[in-house]
């Protein structure tokens, strides 16, 4: 065994069980919520240029599958977005890439430039463990901006907490034809208070807007999509109400509460991923 492969193998070895089979995500990049669902999962995210890459036996790549071949990577580092601790200006790491048409390996150029998902390994100082088979992402402009801005987001003092259900929802009618006001209340991770406001009046266009305290006062508002409060919501919330969150309605009010909620998914929009979906 040469010494690539033997270095290869110790860094397979003390890394932690290998990420779910996912396909890499398609020549147009990955989405927001694709590089969001990537950043939060990653202690170290940056952006390196590669020295080296080369193959390492298919014999000596353990879960290697079916139709993907292992490269051995070196690389510098020309940007550390994000990492708990000091990481060398070189690190290395294995990458598994999709064969060609003809079963042979993929190729990495010298100098191709890649953004990189990542886990530090123990007790070995310059390696990296990708924390997904897809986490080594082509650089491009967008992909970066997005990463940074979600890196930069999940590192404020108080970032939007994780969904992770529906709590009770309540409507109240107004006094005119077609006014009402409905609120529904977001359970979240860490407990943290989050509801959502929907406010019909005769005439006008339905307003929404979500509050991240116990308190909806003007700070409230609608989130500007490709932002992490809007992946929060437009990837956690449920596609439908329980039926425990309309306990406190009767049949009018749950019906007017499920339209509401509706407005909300659709001003939302869909949570895309091209990760799951390949």
């Amino acid at each position: 065994m040469n010494p690539v492969t033997v270095l290869a193998a110790v860094l397979l070895a003390s890394a932690a069980p290998a990420a779910p089979a996912d396909s890499p995500p398609p020549a147009a990049g990955p989405t927001y919520a694709d590089l969001a669902d990537l950043a939060l999962a990653a202690p170290v995210v940056a952006q390196v240029r590669t020295l080296e890459a080369i193959p390492v036996n298919d014999a000596d790549a353990a879960g290697l599958r079916p139709g993907f071949a292992r490269l051995y990577v070196q690389a510098e580092v020309t940007a550390l977005i994000r990492a708990a601790g000091p990481v060398p200006s070189r690190v290395a790491y294995l990458v598994d890439l999709p064969r060609d048409a003809r079963g042979r390996p993929a190729r990495i150029v010298k100098g191709s430039q890649f953004l990189l998902l990542a886990a530090t390994v123990p007790g070995r100082p310059g390696e990296l463990r990708l924390i997904a088979r897809d986490a080594q992402i082509p650089l491009a402009p967008l992909s970066a901006e997005r990463l940074r801005a979600i890196v930069r987001e999940a590192a404020a003092p108080a970032p939007p907490p994780v969904v992770t259900g529906i709590g009770r929802a309540f409507y109240s009618p107004g006094n005119l034809p077609g006014e009402s006001e409905t609120q529904i209340f977001v359970q979240t991770a860490d407990r943290r208070p989050v509801s959502l406001s929907i406010l019909r009046r005769p005439g006008e266009t339905p307003r929404w807007a979500v509050a991240l305290s116990e308190v909806v006062d003007e700070s409230a508002s609608v989130p500007k999509p490709d932002t992490l409060l809007w992946y929060r919501l437009a990837c956690g919330l449920p596609r439908t109400l329980p039926a425990s969150s309309l306990a406190d309605a009767d049949a009018a009010g749950a019906a007017a509460i499920r339209r509401d909620y509706q407005l909300v998914l659709d001003s939302l929009g869909p949570c895309v991923r091209m990760r799951t979906a390949a």
